[in-house]
Order: C-alpha cells, then sequence, then structure tokens
C-alpha cells in the first residue's frame, strides 16, 4: 500500500486540488486495502478449503471443514489489511495538493 501511495500521488493531488478532503483520501486508501486484504483471504481460504478436500478424498476420509475456520482465515486477512493498510492511508491524507502534484 506504500507504493502505492508513491505511485498515484498525482491521483491524490488532483482529487485534493478538486476538493477532496483528507478524510475521503484515507478513506479511498484504508477501504482499498481492507477489500484487497478480504479478497486475497477469501481466495486463501478456498485454496486451502480445495486442498484440505482433496486430501481428505485421497485419503478416504470425510470432509469436515468448520465455518468458524472460513470465518477466522478471512477475518484475519482483513485484520492484518487493515492493520497494514493505516499507516499508508494517514499519510496519504497528509500529502498537501501541490506537493502531490509538483512530484509526479
Amino acid at each position: 500500500m506504500i507504493i502505492s501511495v508513491l505511485e498515484r500521488r498525482s491521483e491524490i493531488g488532483l482529487r485534493r486540488a478538486l476538493g477532496a478532503t483528507r478524510g475521503h483520501i484515507r478513506v479511498q486508501f484504508f477501504s482499498e486495502a481492507v477489500l484487497l486484504a478480504g479478497i486475497g483471504g477469501a481466495v486463501g481460504v478456498f485454496c486451502g478449503v480445495m486442498a484440505t478436500a482433496v486430501y481428505a478424498s485421497i485419503k478416504g476420509w470425510a470432509v469436515v471443514l468448520p465455518p468458524e475456520a472460513w470465518a477466522g482465515g478471512v477475518g484475519a486477512a482483513v485484520a492484518i489489511g487493515a492493520i497494514a493498510g493505516l499507516l499508508p492511508a494517514i499519510r496519504a491524507a497528509r500529502m498537501q495538493p501541490t506537493e502531490a502534484l509538483r512530484t509526479s
């Protein structure tokens, strides 16, 4: 997310120059981080479920996957994404429009 902020400085500057508040920028980058983490967590849980189901069927075992494990996997990914996305979101919101437009 830090690299995303650095690469999108001109977008941040343009949005700020057109009237976006610091809160708008902060929410944009924070929600992107949480959304990407949630999608990644869901894909990871799906791959884990598929691997478990394949392994269990090869061994002849019953496939038992508690919903708490699914929710825990996605929840942990979202929590980590939120923590990792908080600092870049704050950094993006603190950029001055003129500085962000000039560095692009």
